[in-house]
């Protein structure tokens, strides 16, 4: 396949030129990663009245078909399993009495779903959501030192875990609290609903303000994000493949293709989808 990347630069604006860009290629197939579905609607919209197959990763809480954006399959694991574990996790590592301060972005369906399902899940244990905070993404590394600094002053040792949507809000955190006294393991205890990233696995084996990342397969679901366009494109059936997630912590960061800092499952998937692929 001939491939080209267009990048979305973390903005509406962005995805929006992007997509626009794509289309302008008429091209077989087009694969969505990180795109809002419900942000993007006129533009899938498009997509689906030219007949573009579309495949996508992280598009909305629905995984699998999405009749109603045209999309043919969107990748993920379940991302309310993912939410539940993060909240679950909080919650025991509390011993049964966490302060939480929840982060999310409203730009994306997902992760409000994903904040909301760990504010249900913290609240029905018994547990305390001191704060939901929505604040963007694409702004994490202006907002989050000073935001984490007021949060601090806010609530000082109440605020016992921080739970997020991903690891790219505590990207930006550590030096703001260790600038107010914590050592990288203190409280606030920081975890992540997804995605498992490079910084945050670093983070978890050195112990330095992330305990937890929800991981997920991301090269997994790059190949199966193939595998479903290969699917769109020959008229055939979504693979029904689910993903699945790990709860990554100090514990098992070794484990699972944590030396490269990723969740790479050793399940041969590489050559499963070869064996599909005929290759």
């Amino acid at each position: 396949w001939e491939v080209k990347v267009i990048d979305g630069a973390g903005s509406i604006g962005g995805r929006t030129a992007a997509f626009g860009q794509a289309m302008a290629l008429k091209p077989n197939g087009i694969v969505i990663n990180g795109f809002d579905a419900v942000e993007q609607a006129p533009a899938l919209e498009q997509a689906k009245a030219a007949g573009i197959p579309l495949v996508s990763w992280h598009a909305g809480p629905v995984i699998g078909p999405d009749e109603k954006s045209g999309v043919f399959a969107n990748v993920s694991t379940d991302a309310m399993q993912v939410s539940t574990a993060a909240a679950d996790w909080a919650y025991t590592d509390a011993k049964g009495k966490p302060g939480v301060v929840i982060f999310t972005d409203s730009t994306y369906a997902i992760a409000i779903a994903k904040a909301d399902m760990m504010k249900a899940e913290i609240e029905r244990l018994g547990g305390k959501v001191l704060e939901y905070v929505d604040t963007p993404i694409a702004e994490t590394s202006q907002r989050m030192p000073q935001l984490t600094t007021s949060l601090l002053q806010k609530y000082g040792d109440a605020w016992t875990h921080s739970l997020a949507i991903n690891d790219l809000y505590f990207d930006f955190m550590g030096p703001s609290l260790a600038a107010a006294g914590k050592a990288g393991t203190d409280a606030p205890i920081n975890v992540a609903a997804g995605d498992g990233s490079e910084s945050a696995y670093q983070r978890i084996r050195a112990g330095q303000f992330q305990k937890v990342t929800v991981a997920e397969p991301l090269n997994l679901q790059g190949w199966q994000l193939v595998d479903e366009l290969n699917r769109a494109i020959a008229g055939e059936k979504w693979s029904g493949y689910l993903s699945p997630l790990h709860v990554v912590t100090a514990d098992n960061v070794e484990f699972d293709g944590g030396p490269k800092n990723a969740f790479d499952p050793e399940n041969g998937y590489r050559d499963q989808y070869k064996k599909i692929w005929g290759k």
